[in-house]
């Protein structure tokens, strides 16, 4: 699977000239929003997703990346003044803003963004896929999976040809927990444009099933085949990200590090440089790497990582610093229509209050029923002392087959305060064999754990 073939029989006849003409705006979506800024995600199977980060998603990096985003904005505005029916180009524009969402973690750009995209369906409502790919990167950054998938199809049937329509089609799929569905997607992608994109989604699909072989694999072709530094950067950071995921800090650290050497300063590759030299035992470079990403890009899951860095450090005035600015950017971004679901759930548990959790998490299943989500879920019933509930959303989060620790973790908790002490035993001790480091806090917890059920049994 996700070979490139040869297109199937009965496919609709190529795009009119029509279509063609909203191509410009419908490609900025292969390596931008469309990758998935809901992610973002980056929203890896590891963990939660941020707004404008749930899968796999360009890498808008650092200043360069950045200010090139900020020109093409101006410039399409402009245009725009001049040539106030151009659909295409508010179709364009509106792309765009979702993507500056995502790189300023800044959701008053997600109205800006409904507002062109709205503007470029009145202008031409008839085969508009650009703004129908657009309308569904918007809502799947603002978690409403749902309207994205829905969206997707629209793009999808009025333009079969379109990989960026087929690649946020998967993504939604991916989030609604409609796996098999998404991977056909992904394959569809990829016959369309063997791409760094279409690539980059198959890598993250082997991930979730638990092939990460396979999926450093694919990754590695995304590289060699970027076409840019932020494609690189996204490239470099998800390499990292696997390798870290495998309990390989030292590897995260060096493609970390190759990524930032193209890219200086670009935040998704000082977070993950962070995260390597904390489990390194360099917590002084890991404490410089998060606030300079914060102070780039002030994501949620940066400011928690960093609160909790902190927190383990003993550094208490200042973790609680962290977890105020995190709780503020929450009220921001329900403001403008989006929910921190995992990241919030997870936070409420850990950090604040578990009844909150769980409302935040059953709240946050009816929109993204997703994996990272059940283990959220999960957590949260643990927390709040519904254990029996918590070890079935637990099971469904480990369903595909996903290596991931901080998943097995929960669960191995969750059965131990149910008193299944072999199964707290085997879930503990995998999570610590496939990455003893996979948390800021709760790695030692799991040997305490374990230390604990060795007296019991």
């Amino acid at each position: 699977m996700f070979s490139p073939s040869p297109p199937a029989a009965g496919v609709p006849a190529k795009p009119s000239r029509r279509r063609r003409r909203l191509a410009r705006a419908a490609c900025v979506l292969a390596l931008g929003a469309g990758l998935f800024a809901v992610g973002a995600v980056v929203l890896n199977p590891a963990g939660s997703a941020s707004p404008g980060d749930v899968g796999p998603v360009s890498a808008a990096g650092g200043a360069r990346p950045h200010d090139s985003l900020a020109r093409r904005v101006s410039a399409l505005q402009e245009r725009l003044r001049r040539l106030p029916k151009d659909a295409g180009g508010w179709a364009e524009l509106g792309v765009d803003y979702v993507q500056q969402a995502k790189n300023t973690a800044d959701p008053s750009y997600y109205p800006k963004a409904q507002r062109a995209l709205d503007r470029s369906m009145a202008l031409e409502r008839q085969d508009n896929y650009a703004a129908q790919t657009g309308m569904a990167a918007l809502s799947a950054a603002r978690h409403d999976f749902t309207a994205a998938l829905a969206w997707s199809r629209k793009a999808v049937a009025t333009n079969p040809y379109s990989a960026a329509a087929h690649g946020v089609l998967g993504d939604a799929l991916t989030q609604l927990g409609r796996y098999n569905e998404s991977f056909q997607a992904v394959q569809d992608m990829v016959d369309l444009q063997p791409s760094a994109a279409s690539l980059a989604r198959a890598s993250y699909s082997w991930e979730l099933r638990g092939d990460t072989a396979e999926a450093e694999a694919l990754m590695r072709r995304a590289l060699n085949d970027s076409g840019s530094t932020a494609d690189a950067a996204f490239a470099r950071y998800h390499l990292a990200e696997l390798a870290f995921n495998e309990g390989h800090p030292a590897t995260a650290l060096r493609e970390a590090e190759a990524g930032l050497r193209d890219d200086p300063g670009n935040p998704s590759l000082l977070e993950i440089r962070a995260r390597a030299a904390a489990a390194m035992g360099n917590t002084a470079q890991a404490v410089r790497d998060y606030t300079d990403a914060i102070a780039r890009v002030p994501q949620p899951e940066y400011v928690i990582a960093l609160g909790e860095l902190q927190e383990s450090l003993g550094r208490t005035k200042e973790a609680r610093q962290q977890y105020e600015l995190y709780r503020a950017q929450q009220r921001l971004f329900r403001t403008a229509g989006v929910s921190l679901d995992s990241d919030g759930t997870l936070f409420e548990a850990d950090h604040g209050a578990p009844a909150e959790a769980v409302e935040l998490g059953l709240s946050g299943l009816r929109s993204r029923p997703f994996m990272a989500m059940q283990d959220a879920y999960a957590w949260a019933l643990h927390r709040a002392g519904r254990d029996r509930e918590a070890l079935t959303w637990a099971d469904k989060a480990l369903a595909l087959g996903t290596r991931n620790a901080l998943f097995l973790y929960h669960r191995g908790v969750i059965h131990q305060a149910l008193g299944n002490l072999d199964a707290a035993r085997a879930d503990l001790h995998r999570a610590l064999r496939i990455n003893p480091h996979f948390d800021i806090l709760h790695p030692t917890a799991a040997r305490s754990a374990l230390a604990r059920i060795g007296q019991e049994s």
